[in-house]
Formats: C-alpha cells, sequence, structure tokens
C-alpha cells in the first residue's frame, strides 16, 4: 500500500488518492461530456463567464491567458507571457482578469476584453492558485492556507488553514468558488478538495480515471476547475490534457446530497 502523506499534510491514503478513515464524505463524478482541450495547455487557472472559458497557462517561454471557446478547444484570444514568467492561476474580477505567477512575486492585471496588461502588483512567496468570492480574491500558495487579497489594492487581508478533521491539507493548487464553497485541486492527486469559508474540508472529490489510458499517457496532473453557475455545470481538465469534462458529482461515501451538478 502507498501512502501520499506529502500532499495531505499525513492524512492517510489507499490507492494513492483516496484519503481513508476520515469521517468526510467522498464524491465520484459522471462525465456528462467531453470536449476538446489544447494538448500543449499547461493549465493554471480556469473560469467559466458568459459562454466562454477564460483560461492561463504556465511553463517559461508557454504561458499565456486564453479566452476559449467551450465546444471546440478554439482559442479566440490570447496574451503570451514574457519568457521570465511562469504564468499560474487566474480568475476574471468584474472587467479585468487577474493572473499571477509561480515564483516571480508579481502578478498581472488584464482588460477582460481586449486582453491588454492594465497593471501589475506584487505578493510575497509562491503563486498557484486564484478564485474569488464576493468581496475578495483567494489565492493558494501551495501551502496548507488561503490568503484573502483586497481585489482593488491586492493588500493581504486574512489567511484561512485548510485543515481535515484537525490535520492541515498542505499543497493546495487551483482553486474555484463554488456555492459558498472553495473547490481545490490537491497538487500531484486526482483529488478535488471542498473547503468552507472558515478552511474545513467537508469532502473529497476523487477524479481517478477520469482519463482513458491512451490519453494519459501524454497528459500531467489534473488542475483545472471552472463553474457555470447558471446551468450549474461543472467542468475539470488539467495540465496537457487533451480533453476537458463537464461532469455531475455521485456519493461514494457519506451519505450526504453531493452537491452543485449532483444529479
Amino acid at each position: 500500500m502507498r501512502l501520499l502523506a506529502l500532499a495531505l499534510g499525513g492524512l492517510l491514503m489507499i490507492g494513492g488518492q483516496v484519503p481513508a478513515g476520515p469521517n468526510l464524505p467522498i464524491y465520484g463524478y459522471q462525465v456528462v461530456r467531453a470536449y476538446p482541450h489544447d494538448p500543449h495547455a499547461f493549465t493554471q487557472g480556469l473560469q467559466y463567464l458568459d459562454g466562454f472559458l477564460y483560461e492561463g497557462t504556465g511553463l517559461n517561454g508557454r504561458s499565456s491567458v486564453r479566452k476559449v471557446k467551450l465546444e471546440t478547444g478554439e482559442v479566440l484570444q490570447r496574451y503570451d507571457l514574457a519568457s521570465q514568467y511562469f504564468g499560474e492561476g487566474i480568475t476574471v474580477w468584474n472587467s479585468q482578469i487577474i493572473e499571477l505567477t509561480w515564483r516571480s512575486e508579481i502578478g498581472f492585471v488584464y482588460d477582460k476584453t481586449s486582453f491588454s496588461q492594465l497593471r501589475t502588483f506584487t505578493y510575497a512567496g509562491e503563486g498557484w492558485g486564484l478564485t474569488h468570492d464576493a468581496a475578495n480574491l483567494i489565492m493558494s500558495d501551495g501551502t496548507d492556507h488561503l490568503r484573502y487579497l483586497d481585489p482593488a489594492t491586492f493588500a493581504e487581508r486574512r489567511r484561512i488553514q485548510v485543515t481535515a478533521e484537525g490535520m492541515p491539507v498542505r499543497n493546495l493548487n487551483e482553486l474555484e468558488y463554488v456555492r459558498g464553497e472553495i473547490y481545490a485541486n490537491i497538487w500531484q492527486t486526482n483529488l478535488i478538495a471542498r473547503i468552507s469559508p472558515d478552511g474545513r474540508v467537508l469532502g473529497w472529490i476523487d477524479l481517478s480515471g477520469l482519463l482513458s489510458p491512451s490519453d494519459r499517457a501524454s497528459a500531467d496532473v489534473l488542475n483545472a476547475i471552472a463553474f457555470d453557475a447558471d446551468h450549474e455545470r461543472l467542468f475539470v481538465t488539467g495540465k496537457l490534457w487533451p480533453r476537458l469534462f463537464e461532469i455531475k458529482l455521485v456519493t461514494k461515501k457519506g451519505g450526504r446530497a453531493a452537491g452543485p451538478s449532483s444529479p
């Protein structure tokens, strides 16, 4: 049995992925539809808005911000970062796209319509994932903490520690705000944590087996969540994945309703 203590800060894992023992619900999935996705996109951030996907990609010399047509995967607009920057999470706040970088301690703000760069901002440490609630930007940095930022000044307002039954959950990566919860990819696993605003993990989503073996051969890790709030659609993909999936959640363990996009 292989135990993944690193990713979840000590939580016992079985099968390489799924937490064993904790009394938290575990959700599986049903695939509603699969869409094309650029297999060269090292996806770091994803958001669905007004019928389109906004996507941030990483790697030095390959980082970009994109507007993508969901149904075909066609890139409709694109802004390429200078090669010294490794792009990370993005989110759309009002009329602006906000993007983090990995280790440069700098973020970029773009006009959502033109993709022109408007300004930069700075932060200490690494940038990983980014989303927002009604009043704050919410940022992950690869640790077991989430930072809440002022969306106008980017000043840090507070931090919360993410825990599962009292144990810290590290490697929080791409984020999505879904009906009052924060969904977070756990880096190097097939797990998404469902997190309450106070930092408690409410349950796990296990996306093991989502890619076929042939698609998995050239793909990297799961790392993207987007939610269509108007139609209750949940989308997921990953770094270098050739497909993006619309899924519905189903309860595997725990006996409570599965939540957004459930049957």
